[in-house]
């Protein structure tokens, strides 16, 4: 791919430089879990949200609270429990005093009106208050008191899951799910990084992250992220590999009409090529590859595409189960 302009080289050149600075300045205060650290950052080039998965204490919300920092964002966290109310995160009528003294009703605008919104430990409400993201997961407005508003730009969800084995969490909706673009699942640290993690964290100093990009970097990067060109017969290979996840297509394995309770969305597939194209565009590549794809597969579709209850007690992996399903449709393209 030839980029259109002088300036677009050099926004995609500032992009690259981006993504390093920014991963060296988080790394000031994260130690290891460098795949969750280049999902978020993809994340915001591309324009979408991420939930990472995993259980208190691994730095879930520190990641997420320095990234605002480090890429100058506004930034807000609503602390999911049981008795979270959606008006409490959306916002509604108060009755306030105006100029005069009289009482009226207000719009008062909640947390959500932000840049980067941290729904920390999600699946600990209820799913009536995590219905009251949908709307701003997908249209970045929000609508309440009769009135549709929108949101800042950029805006992004990241939000923090414990594993559903865990008492008192509750299975996110399948319709919420799918608006995540990637779910990352964080590994507990390794010896030699949890001897890191102690002598990072338990010593006088701490290291402070610099601001490396601004939200006009961001905006103009997530613009030339879908320029990125993809060639037909790549882009008609991700269409057949999602038909065969389907059990309405009457060519599905009989590994997916045993195993499958439902495949990928069409909003997966849109999902997994940006994702793809913001995967070439952050490594210096200008046109998307099947390593492209393959590199964003997993984490893109993970949640989307989940085993019924004979695919859970033959205890059959999804994930290899998708990634057979992907590499079949390319080969059946060349």
């Amino acid at each position: 791919m030839e980029l259109e302009s002088a300036d677009d080289v050099a926004l995609a050149d500032k992009m690259n430089a981006g993504r390093k600075a920014i991963i060296a300045e988080l790394q000031k205060q994260i130690v290891g879990q460098a795949e969750v650290i280049e999902l978020v950052l993809l994340t915001l080039f591309v324009g979408g949200n991420s939930l990472i998965v995993g259980v208190p204490g691994l730095a879930k919300t520190l990641l997420i609270a320095t990234l605002a920092k480090v890429v100058e964002l506004k930034f807000n966290r609503i602390q999911f429990t049981p008795d979270l109310m959606p008006s409490e995160i959306t916002g509604g009528i108060a009755l306030l005093p105006d100029e005069q003294g009289h009482t009226r009703a207000t719009y008062q605008a909640g947390p959500i009106f932000t840049q980067l919104l941290l729904a920390d430990e999600i699946n600990r409400a209820t799913p009536k208050t995590q219905s009251a993201l949908l709307e701003a997961m997908q249209e970045r407005t929000v609508t309440a008191a009769g009135r549709s508003m929108p949101l800042p730009r950029p805006f992004f969800v990241l939000a923090t899951q414990n594993p559903i084995e865990m008492e008192g969490t509750y299975q996110l909706p399948e319709a919420q799910i799918d608006r995540f673009l990637f779910k990352s699942v964080l590994a507990f640290p390794s010896e030699e990084e949890l001897d890191s993690i102690l002598d990072l964290t338990t010593g006088a100093a701490q290291a402070v992250p610099a601001q490396v990009l601004t939200v006009d970097d961001i905006l103009a990067g997530q613009r030339l992220v879908r320029s990125v060109p993809i060639a037909s017969h790549v882009r008609r290979a991700v269409a057949r590999f999602v038909r065969r996840t389907q059990l309405e297509n009457p060519d599905v394995t009989a590994d997916v009409k045993r195993y499958i309770r439902f495949g990928i969305s069409p909003r997966g597939a849109q999902s997994l090529v940006l994702a793809a194209k913001g995967h070439a565009l952050l490594r210096h590549r200008y046109n998307v590859s099947f390593g492209d794809l393959r590199a964003v597969l997993r984490p893109t579709l993970r949640h989307r595409f989940q085993l019924n209850f004979e695919g859970e007690a033959d205890q059959v992996d999804a994930e290899a189960l998708l990634t057979r399903l992907f590499e079949d449709a390319i080969r059946d393209s060349a």
